[in-house]
């Protein structure tokens, strides 16, 4: 086994795909490190006990440089003039100097951040293997969903349905190998076998803030972790929005006749705060780079309400409801497409710090989320033969609570328990009208059993500790118990027959755990992480019955005799900080056992139309088993003033080593190369997206190879006057046709055929005005 797992660790033959213009641009830009006029240093420190205070943040205002303290709580930051720059550390009022070497530095404790109650305030420092993306107020496009937020991102991909259900892929995982959620820990599960209603089309995309990522199984704290944490983080209120304030924005996009608005009012002061958002999104049908009309169009009604009270100095409550109202979704790749499609998700918060000496933070948490959708076939190309209606619904719930125990100067620990539970309901409902070609004189109408009333539940208990080993070195070690009880209450009886007459309630106990050293020192660290990760197989791998799931057309049967699969992986991340120049990179591996995929069963015939091929059905079972390793790098570059250049690039390699052929929909090798002018009033960027194509493919899955494309976006903004914000952008510049390795092909449809292209040249507008 250990010669199979070392033949597929560096699979430096894939590069020979790569394009000479991307190692030409990466190699340019890796050997642009200059020396500049050199730097600032200064020490930041507790103003009351004049502790050193490391890893607190030094932000330049106006500009993208920042820097963080060392153990000594010294920071240098490249000198660029007179710079004013943002002190903020976790538990401290933040505060704005003008900057001046070897200066010092002291910050005041505060009563308890306002947004420490949803997320950890660094979690960068907290967690190993975390990246956090927050470049969002200036984006002057408007992405359809949460989910295309994702696409400059390295290390992801998109899961495209049609425009409106699209969700992350990170490396090699997706769906519930990710797990997605909202504000630190509430969910919201679709209710569609087809995915049609992932939770990033139930927020608002301009109310995200940040996603904080955790790009594997290297934390215990936020629920069942198998391939990395996805944090989708709202806006929250800080000091500076005391009072009354306001936004109102709107915009525009050319290719679909698109338009967008939303308002947001907020007031705050030192004992209440109170959100309200509301937006409405209409999406017409786009036109590909050939002019050809793309089925996307959608509309959305969203709103918002978060309420905050501190009851005393040291303790947070809060409380926020979110509604989200879809009407009339096309979804190109499905076989159906969704007249409605409504959620709400509430969630309540307690957070209480420095209760002892021992005990600094005590977190509880709850949440519920509903999902109630319909998906038909009406006005699709087998209507005239069959209609089909299917509404479905989906409900989870649970919560948190957490304790924060300060050991010792050193040693800081983190325990709790936690619970999700899901529970799905829906059939579908067939009207045949038509069968062997005759028409009926008495339409039949059938019932099948989507979820067959299925419930899944997780109880977890959870420990982690971050232990300070010296001035440079730091490690972090977790464990947890997952305890799952998985049924289903209204089991069809072909199903049942199938697993020998009668389904069982399943019950699990999983094992999860992680180990990491950090090494900081200045603007120099590495990362070493190594952790396993377990995730019990999900409703749909469970208990579908006969339905297209897939990106193939194949029905598929769930397996409620699956065991769950565990992703043992191990990552390396360097960083380095130079005066003009920021480089990163990481490498990893994954040996998956016991990984969930689906075979083509011969003894399973197909049950719905059942002389259209493919004959047979696809059943989910476990792999042996599989593998996936990568690499990841980043720069960033300030020549000069306000200008920026940054690149990155991922590739991932998946093998299924029962069957020696690559893991199905796997993204090809990605580079990102992005321009940047930014003087605070007014910006302007030019983003270069340049993706290789992917011959590695799953014949078994009939999985069709992709061709490699570049595309171009140019955007600017202006501040014209305070409060005012105007932006224009330009994307896909050349109208590139082309389409995404993850896109699906378009399915039932009685125009088109084959992968689903990505929009042509779109031009945008933008207006923002604040109050």
């Amino acid at each position: 086994m250990g010669s199979r797992i070392l033949k597929y660790f560096i699979p430096l033959q894939n590069f020979k795909h790569m394009k000479n213009s991307i190692i030409i641009t990466f190699f340019y830009l890796v050997t642009m490190v200059t020396f500049g006029q050199g730097v600032i240093q200064g020490t930041i420190l507790d103003k009351k006990t004049r502790i050193p205070l490391e890893n607190a943040s030094v932000q330049l205002m106006n500009s993208e440089n920042y820097a963080f303290s060392d153990a000594r709580g010294v920071f240098q930051i490249e000198n660029l003039g007179e710079q004013r720059a943002k002190i903020q550390f976790l538990g401290y009022h933040p505060i704005t100097v003008i900057l001046i070497n070897r200066m010092v530095i002291e910050l005041d404790a505060e009563q308890i951040s306002l947004n420490e109650i949803i997320v950890s305030g660094n979690l960068k420092d907290n967690v190993s293997q975390a990246v956090i993306i927050n470049d969002y107020d200036k984006k002057v496009s408007q992405p359809r969903s949460v989910g295309d937020l994702f696409k400059g991102i390295k290390g992801f991909a998109i899961s495209k349905r049609g425009a409106y259900a699209s969700e992350p892929v990170f490396r090699s995982f997706r769906y519930e190998q990710l797990n997605i959620q909202y504000d630190g820990g509430s969910k919201i599960m679709n209710a569609c076998p087809n995915r049609m209603d992932p939770i990033t089309t139930h927020v608002i995309p301009e109310e995200i803030e940040k996603i904080e990522i955790i790009k594997g199984p290297f934390t215990v704290r936020y629920g069942a972790n198998f391939g990395g944490i996805i944090n989708l983080v709202s806006k929250n209120i800080s000091e500076d929005d005391y009072g009354l304030h306001g936004d109102v924005q709107g915009g525009y996009e050319s290719n679909g006749d698109s338009y967008v608005s939303r308002m947001k009012l907020t007031y705050a002061e030192k004992s209440f705060d109170v959100q309200l958002n509301g937006s409405y999104r209409n999406f017409g049908d786009y036109e590909d780079g050939d002019g050809i009309k793309v089925p996307a169009s959608f509309k959305t009604t969203d709103y918002s309400v978060k309420l905050g009270y501190n009851p005393t100095s040291n303790q947070r409550l809060e409380f926020a409801w979110r509604e989200s109202l879809g009407r009339d979704i096309k979804h190109a790749g499905l076989m159906m497409d969704s007249p409605y499609d409504d959620s709400l998700l509430a969630n309540l918060n307690y957070k209480i710090t420095d209760v002892s000496s021992t005990l600094s933070g005590l977190v509880i948490k709850g949440f519920y989320s509903y999902v109630d959708h319909l998906m038909t076939n009406e006005g699709r190309k087998n209507f005239g033969m069959l209609a089909a209606k299917s509404p479905v619904e989906s409900w989870t719930y649970g919560g948190k609570l957490e304790t924060d125990l300060t050991l010792s100067n050193s040693v800081k620990l983190y325990t709790g328990l936690d619970v999700n539970t899901i529970k799905r309901e829906g059939n579908r409902t067939r009207i045949i009208k038509m069968m062997n070609g005759n028409v009926l004189a008495m339409p039949m109408t059938k019932v099948d059993k989507i979820w067959q009333d299925a419930t899944l539940e997780n109880y977890g208990v959870f420990a982690e500790s971050k232990i300070k080993l010296s001035a440079l070195y730091s490690v972090q070690v977790g464990a947890r118990i997952d305890f799952i009880a998985a049924s289903i209450q209204d089991q069809a009886d072909d199903f049942k027959a199938l697993y020998g007459g009668e389904i069982k309630d399943d019950k699990e106990t999983n094992l999860s755990g992680n180990v990491s050293i950090k090494y900081r020192k200045n603007t120099f660290q590495w990362q070493l992480s190594l952790g396993r990760g377990v995730r019990t197989a999900s409703m749909i791998e469970r208990y579908i019955n006969h339905f297209n799931v897939g990106f193939d057309p194949y029905e598929y049967v769930g397996n409620p005799n699956l065991k769950p699969e565990i992703n043992n992986q191990i990552e390396f991340s360097v960083f380095k900080q130079f005066s003009k120049v920021q480089l990163g990179a990481s490498v990893f591996y994954s040996y998956l056992q016991d990984y969930i995929s689906a075979e083509i069963n011969a003894a399973i015939p197909r049950k719905f139309m059942p002389t259209n091929p493919p004959v047979v059905a696809r059943q989910f079972v476990n792999l042996e088993e599989a593998m996936q390793t990568g690499i990841e790098f980043n720069i960033r570059y300030k020549p000069i003033g306000n200008w920026m250049f940054t690149g990155d690039v991922s590739y991932t390699h998946a093998t299924n080593l029962d069957a020696n052929e690559p893991l199905a929909q796997i993204p090809p090798f990605t580079a990102h190369l992005l321009t940047k002018y930014d003087s605070g009033n007014f910006w302007c960027s030019a983003t270069a997206r340049l993706v290789a194509g992917q011959d590695r493919i799953a014949v078994t899955f009939d999985e069709k190879t992709s061709p490699g494309f570049g595309t171009l976006d140019v955007r600017a903004g202006l501040q014209p006057f305070k409060n005012i914000t105007v932006g224009v952008a330009v994307l896909n510049v050349f109208d590139k046709t082309y389409y995404e390795h993850l896109n699906y092909s378009y399915s039932n449809s009685n125009i088109s055929s084959g992968k689903i292209y990505e929009a042509g040249r779109n031009f945008t507008t933008f207006l923002k005005y604040r109050f």
